[in-house]
């Protein structure tokens, strides 16, 4: 039993990154406890199959007749640590990324994943449906996303979109008081943590596959960011398991709202990246407004239209945020938006939990769980 239960912690510490460290901030790491836990593993959830017409033959043995595809199923890997609280944490990556948001940062400090196990909580890292480790699909990408093509030529429009910074030719300029490291390396490992798109872009594919896993798991606590807001919000609509969301910066794609209440978005200098708002039937809303909510946004947000395209686009994306957060307590619920400048914490780019400040982060969005009775 101590053999088996060491040989996890030693699985556990690799996983984490605690052997083997290359960088100097995952050097800083391993002064940490040892992270202990209890298993460990991966498994796919959701998803669905087509078959091809006509009928398989050693003669076309590698042609698609009479063969089955596999796809639009999410991965899903899981650490629970030796006495864990009561309610999981499930991670949901956000556009063009992975699970990978949600393991460390782009320097190689700790991330959300190991910050939250060292505060008890299992997680659950997903890969939606159609990206990284779920790369297949039960439909082709198309030619509407510029995000589901190799090679994918888009480091300036992401990093100006994830407020990071502007760019002087090729030069990346940080805004003077972002919250991430400067150094070559931690740019050159953030460009490579883009992930394309393996199949067409749905979002209720990715909230039912998520709803399965919360039926997989029980009742849990959901954490998203970005494009998977949405999925997030639409995830309660399919089960009665998800406990809390709390939204890192939900944007990027529709905003939800009952029908007939569906707000305008604030126009942007380039259109295409407004925010966006879609209606639902207010009997699916009503269930967002029995779970506790909380949004978190970060700094650099335009207050007024901006030729910086980044800023200006979260600029609409937070009016609406804001005007979701009111639409869900006008219908007696309980969500709340956050930004940190407001609070004092200035410099955070979208990437909130990967920032140079992710573990002030992490305790705030504990804190409130803890505040919620969720810990």
């Amino acid at each position: 039993m101590k053999r088996k239960l060491m040989k996890v912690m030693i699985a556990g510490m690799m996983a984490a990154g605690l052997m083997a460290l290359p960088f100097s901030g995952e050097a800083a790491s391993a002064a940490e406890a040892p992270i202990v836990l209890q298993t460990q593993g991966s498994f796919t959830v959701g998803g669905s199959t087509v078959k091809h017409e006509g009928t398989f033959s050693t003669s076309h043995f590698l042609e698609p007749e009479g063969q089955i595809a596999f796809g639009d199923h999410a991965y899903v890997f899981y650490q629970i640590p030796v006495n864990a609280k009561k309610y999981p944490i499930i991670f949901q990556h956000g556009g063009v990324q992975s699970k990978r948001t949600w393991e460390t940062t782009p320097d190689g400090r700790e991330g959300f994943q190991n910050i939250f196990l060292r505060k008890g909580y299992s997680v659950y890292l997903v890969d939606q449906p159609r990206i990284g480790e779920a790369g297949l699909s039960t439909e082709a990408a198309g030619e509407g996303n510029p995000y589901a093509k190799n090679p994918m030529y888009a480091d300036k429009a992401l990093y100006e979109l994830s407020r990071v910074g502007t760019f002087e030719g090729d030069n990346p300029r940080p805004f003077a008081n972002a919250a991430v490291p400067h150094d070559d390396r931690s740019y050159d490992q953030f460009q490579r943590t883009w992930t394309p798109y393996t199949g067409k872009l749905d979002d209720d594919v990715n909230a039912d596959a998520l709803a399965k896993l919360f039926d997989k798991t029980g009742p849990a606590i959901l954490v998203t960011h970005s494009m998977g807001g949405t999925v997030g919000w639409r995830t309660p609509f399919r089960t009665d398991n998800v406990k809390a969301i709390v939204a890192f910066e939900p944007g990027g794609t529709p905003f939800l709202f009952p029908e007939g209440e569906v707000p305008e978005a604030l126009p942007t200098t380039y259109a295409p990246v407004a925010a966006t708002a879609k209606a639902v039937p207010l009997s699916d809303f009503m269930k967002l407004t029995k779970i506790p909510i909380i949004l978190f946004y970060g700094d650099n947000i335009a207050e007024k239209s901006s030729s910086e395209i980044g800023p200006d686009k979260w600029r609409s994306e937070y009016d609406m945020a804001k005007k979701f957060v009111a639409a869900v307590n006008r219908h007696g619920g309980r969500a709340e938006i956050v930004h940190l400048p407001d609070i004092g914490i200035k410099g955070n780019t979208h990437f909130l939990m990967a920032d140079l400040n992710n573990r002030e982060i992490a305790d705030l969005m504990a804190k409130w769980l803890h505040d919620k009775g969720l810990d």
